[in-house]
């Protein structure tokens, strides 16, 4: 396994490469390795995650049969292509069976999978598995719009395209009129 200082000295390699071999010792630049590795274990934290955890504090659903919908949920991911942000809004589905889970545990599974190097359809497909493994819902539903910085900073530079992508399982996927009736809950005023 890598160590803290080796991880330090990969920054310092980085910097002299961007920079030329005086970026370690330039005041600015000094601790910039010890502030990049702190930073990472807290962008990357989603690695130390585990879903059946954030998920096993479920309640019964007492005969609740309709969506449970957290929407509009904010995120920022890195590219695992180009270490680039990627940042935008997830909207989390399922119609439980037997079983809820706290609303706090669909943003933080969230998390548990944008905290990685990723791309946007991995992410999608992750939480969708999760809520399915975990809750056995009679649907699961995860979109996803995003902005891309490997778009806006480099290559073809569009500044406004948002990214969508979408996980529709159970009656999201089979039936219509499910999937219908979550699309205009998605597309509600905000409060």
């Amino acid at each position: 396994m890598t160590t803290t200082e080796e991880a330090h000295d990969a920054v310092r390699t980085l910097l002299a490469y961007i920079e030329g071999d005086d970026a370690v010792t330039r005041e600015g630049l000094e601790d910039t390795p010890k502030r990049v590795i702190d930073s990472w274990s807290e962008i990357f934290a989603g690695y130390s995650m585990d879903a059946s955890e954030l998920l096993d504090a479920t309640f019964n659903a007492e005969g609740y049969d309709g969506i449970v919908l957290l929407r509009d949920i904010e995120f920022t991911s890195t590219c695992e292509h180009h270490l680039q942000p990627f940042r935008g809004r997830a909207h989390i589905a399922y119609i439980p069976i037997k079983r809820i889970v706290g609303i706090s545990k669909l943003a933080r599974i969230l998390e548990l999978h944008a905290r990685r190097l990723q791309n946007q359809e991995r992410i999608t497909k992750g939480i969708a598995d999760d809520l399915e493994r975990e809750l056995q819902p009679l649907g699961s539903a995860v979109i996803i719009e995003a902005s891309h910085g490997c778009m806006q900073c480099r290559g073809v530079a569009k500044q406004q395209a948002i990214m969508t992508t979408s996980a529709m399982r159970g009656v999201f996927f089979d039936r219509l009129e499910a999937r219908t009736e979550l699309m205009q809950l998605i597309q509600q005023p905000k409060l």
